[in-house]
């Protein structure tokens, strides 16, 4: 059995509200996929340089960016450009290598990348 739908005239503004909603949402689609992949690459960077699972590189960000009260992507963007030569913040710095040390066991701070 198959049902169909009627199409109904939509109220005058009706369409224009909702097309902009949502393109606002694909907005904050795109934004929240545009972070994930930033997110993704620093806890690349976190399992390469210093030999820790996955999980272990996000938890490490996550707590980086409670304790330096750091939007978690921009704490991804920090650590992504401190694998290319840039200088972490002196607490960012800090509180990765605590983060880091937590989870892998090792006396490592993070430092510039061989």
């Amino acid at each position: 059995m198959t049902i169909s739908r009627v199409q109904r005239p939509l109220p005058d503004g009706t369409r224009d509200a909702a097309v902009a909603r949502l393109e606002q949402e694909n907005a904050q689609l795109r934004q929240a996929v545009d972070s994930h992949a930033v997110v993704d690459q620093a806890i690349g960077v976190l399992v390469a340089v210093h030999r820790i699972a996955p999980a272990a590189g996000f938890e490490g960000l996550r707590e980086v960016s409670q304790h330096t009260n750091v939007k978690l992507h921009t704490v991804a963007e920090m650590v992504i450009g401190w694998a290319l030569g840039q200088s972490l913040p002196e607490r960012v710095e800090r509180e990765l290598g605590q983060a880091v040390r937590r989870r892998s066991g090792q006396g490592d701070v993070p430092g510039r990348p061989q």
